[in-house]
């Protein structure tokens, strides 16, 4: 079977091997004559992004590299990059990366012609109808990773420094206008890097297929995102090289994000949280927090994870299954058991539930947890306890 295919939806996404070739066509698609290409600085100086950068230019399309961006991108990063994307004359962006470059991108390019500032544009109320629309700069977005999806997302989590929270910005035209999804860009992503990307997406299906929203399309799209993540998640994991598990992994990763118009929950509560407070990879935070937030909300989904059980074909289907499954799946993968693997211990659980129950992925979660129920959730997550198992 050939893994190749033109998609529209929820954007235009073409996936397949090579697909980068088509970057130059994209832009002019797009009305792109001169590119801003935002990546990470571990990636900027690989053949991946010179191809991309060459490729555009004989074209006769501009493009210049910035890639001043954290592995949790802040404000001051956008700023800087938005800096370079004015003074540049540049009227489009490139998204190349993993989920902070993608993120960072898009927030660049809502900023483009903005004169309020980043953080008018959170996603609190109707924030967003303040943005000037057709200053919006179009993206097109390469994901070099399997995980956050944000290539098919209308948001971007940004970490405010001056108040140590993560905040997610949102305008539907952050939505890049084409996404490529190309395997052949992530067959160098290390093994560790992999099984913490793709637990990442294994979250966003997750969270979203639980979510009590009611979203009938986003609920059958998580369901085989999950599928496929457990099918090609450790063989993209155990030879990098392989293509079909990598394809198949970028779609399951946009397939999660996809998915999560129906709402996140209580992994993504603590892990936005973690991520600002200790700057830890955001995947592998969501990869350790999972079992314990599944059984925090038992008691509203037992019934959906028996299903989900009994559709990944899970000896025994019920809670305990997929729950044993999870525990197994992370454990192959080794991704740690709990938070103090990571070198995160439980003097600040008071006030990472404080922060956790005002994040905006709270509101999705099956139960509604206090902030006294997510301290501890967290100091179980650190301690390795799982209740009733």
């Amino acid at each position: 079977m050939s893994l190749k295919g033109n998609w529209n939806y929820p954007t235009p996404i073409t996936v397949g091997e090579g697909c980068l070739q088509q970057i130059a066509q994209a832009c002019r698609g797009a009305g792109i004559s001169n590119a801003l290409l935002v990546t990470d600085p571990g990636l900027a100086a690989l053949p991946m992004v010179t191809e991309t950068v060459a490729l555009c230019r004989e074209a006769g399309i501009g493009c210049e590299v910035f890639s001043r961006i954290q592995g949790n991108p802040t404000g001051e990063n956008v700023e800087d990059g938005l800096t370079v994307y004015r003074q540049g004359g540049f009227d489009g962006v490139i998204a190349f990366g993993g989920g902070s470059s993608l993120d960072a991108a898009k927030a660049i390019a809502l900023m483009a012609g903005q004169s309020l500032p980043l953080w008018a544009f959170e996603d609190v109320g109707d924030n967003w109808l303040q943005a000037n629309v057709d200053a919006i700069a179009p993206v097109i977005a390469i994901p070099t990773t399997a995980g956050t999806g944000s290539e098919v997302g209308r948001a971007s989590v940004i970490t405010d420094t001056a108040n140590h929270v993560k905040k997610i910005i949102f305008h539907p035209k952050m939505l890049p206008v084409r996404v490529l999804l190309d395997p052949a860009v992530t067959t160098g992503l290390p093994p560790h890097i992999t099984a913490a990307t793709g637990m990442d997406a294994l979250s966003h299906n997750l969270e979203a297929y639980c979510a009590n929203g009611y979203h009938p399309m986003a609920e059958g799209i998580a369901l085989e995102g999950i599928r496929l993540i457990k099918a090609y998640l450790p063989q993209a994991v155990a030879d990098g090289s392989n293509l079909e598990a990598r394809t198949q992994m970028l779609v399951a990763s946009s397939m999660g994000a996809t998915a999560f118009q129906r709402g996140l929950g209580g992994m993504h509560a603590i892990a936005h949280t973690l991520g600002a407070l200790y700057d830890k990879h955001h995947g592998l935070l969501n990869a350790i927090l999972m079992p314990y937030v599944l059984v925090a909300n038992r008691s509203a989904i037992e019934d959906k994870l028996t299903h989900l059980a009994r559709y990944l074909d899970l000896p025994e289907p019920g809670f305990d299954a997929f729950l044993t499954w999870v525990l197994d799946f992370r454990a192959a993968l080794q991704i740690p058991h709990t938070l103090a693997d990571i070198d995160i211990t439980v003097e600040e659980a008071q006030r990472v539930g404080r922060m956790a129950v005002q994040d905006p992925s709270a509101g999705g979660n099956p139960v509604a947890l206090s902030a006294e129920q997510y301290s501890r959730i967290f100091v179980d997550a650190v301690t390795g306890r799982l209740p009733q198992h």
